[in-house]
């Protein structure tokens, strides 16, 4: 763990300008609902989703300088593995991973042939792919850090399963 920077208005500033840059993205219906002509929203929202925030970050790790950064990041980077991808995790968390794992690829099986069955899905196909991918990826989180290894080993060819002996 990286030891805390001094707070001086340095890492005050780099903190406020990161914020500001995470936050940036949530001015664009303001922008949008504005009496602003539509080139101007459409570049407003554009630089608020993909520029602004990237810049703001640059800038607050140059005025924070090496030991801020650092600082941030090894705490953001802490929290991701503490709770999103621990390396071991309970028998219920593991079993709701798979769950949701697994409704994602039957869904996406079964829908063409089922299509007769659901009339909702075929108009609103888009809504139910993306709702269905979203799944699947937050399964991969939920599941933890053995099972990024064991879909790893799936693509290995020397890699072979080690079930736990029998008690």
């Amino acid at each position: 763990m990286t030891d805390p920077p001094e707070k001086n208005w340095r890492f005050q500033t780099g903190i406020a300008l990161f914020t500001v840059g995470l936050v940036s993205p949530l001015f664009v219906p303001l922008v949008t609902a504005s009496g602003l002509s539509p080139g101007w929203k459409t570049t407003l929202s554009g630089l608020l989703m993909l520029g602004i925030p990237e810049l703001l970050w640059l800038v607050a790790a140059a005025v924070m300088g090496k030991s801020g950064f650092d600082y941030i990041k090894s705490k953001a980077f802490g929290l991701v593995k503490r709770y999103v991808l621990p390396e071991t995790i309970g028998r219920a968390r593991y079993r709701i991973g798979l769950i949701m794992f697994a409704i994602p690829l039957l869904f996406g099986w079964l829908a063409p042939y089922a299509q007769h069955l659901t009339a909702g899905v075929a108009t609103q196909n888009f809504g139910w792919n993306l709702g269905g991918d979203l799944l699947l990826l937050a399964s991969l989180f939920v599941l933890g850090g053995e099972f990024w290894d064991k879909l790893q080993a799936l693509f290995m060819y020397g890699a072979s399963a080690r079930f736990p002996e029998p008690t």
